[in-house]
């Protein structure tokens, strides 16, 4: 007597189940540390003096943070909006027309390939399953891991903030004036480079070109802010 074992079971990790908090992450930091470094850059390039650049730097970490919080929330509950009306129109074509629903599942199925007696068979039994979810998917384009999540989004992106715009905070506490632009800019666009990385890694893309992707942009930003401070502080 033959024995036939059922197939081992292995879980797998994708990328795409990282998009809901990644997204709002990399954002969250990469503007935080290019935004409050092109501030103190630009603010020292003027000429003031240090406790005038660090309380524009913790003015511009506040503010900042809280400025992505509110934007990210309500992007996020905009697309969250529109999730919820589609998928309330969904429910009451499910009741009322539930046949026509049906027809729309296996032409989905059929044009994906499968035969017109398998795509029926996939589209009665995943329906009776889950119907509303089974149209969610493959109808709408709306999944579990890819769904809007206001609140998340917002905290995420306000303490990565936060955490990106730390370090050109610290330094305008710690730097004197005349070190603080060169140290502010070295530091920035080293963790600039850093961050384009590992988030470059993180998404399976090439890490030497989001590293340089980030860190162009920054040095970019810090050197036309501080053109501007420079120019500001000779005019005043």
């Amino acid at each position: 007597m033959v024995t036939v074992r059922a197939p081992t079971m292995h879980g797998e990790k994708h990328r795409t189940d990282r998009i809901g908090w990644m997204r709002a992450a990399v954002l969250g930091a990469n503007d935080g540390l290019i935004s409050t470094s092109s501030l103190v850059v630009g603010v020292a390039s003027a000429g003031p003096d240090q406790t005038a650049v660090l309380v524009a730097a913790v003015a511009g970490l506040v503010s900042g943070a809280l400025s992505m919080a509110a934007g990210e929330y309500v992007s996020v509950s905009s697309q969250a909006d529109t999730e919820r009306a589609d998928l309330a129109k969904e429910r009451r074509e499910l009741a009322t027309s539930p046949q026509a629903e049906r027809a729309e599942l296996i032409k989905i199925y059929i044009g994906r390939g499968l035969s017109p007696d398998v795509a029926t068979q996939v589209a009665d039994q995943l329906t009776t399953k889950d119907a509303l979810g089974t149209h969610a998917r493959e109808e709408l384009g709306i999944h579990e891991t890819t769904q809007a999540r206001p609140l998340q989004a917002a905290v995420t992106s306000a303490a990565c903030f936060a955490i990106g715009a730390a370090p050109p905070t610290l330094l305008a506490a710690l730097l004197p004036g005349r070190m603080l632009t060169l140290g502010v800019v070295g530091v920035s666009l080293g963790l600039l480079l850093v961050l384009g990385g590992v988030a470059a890694g993180l998404g399976g893309a090439s890490i030497a070109r989001g590293a340089l992707r980030v860190g162009g942009w920054g040095a970019a930003a810090m050197g036309v802010t501080a053109m501007a401070g420079r120019i500001f502080g000779a005019v005043v």
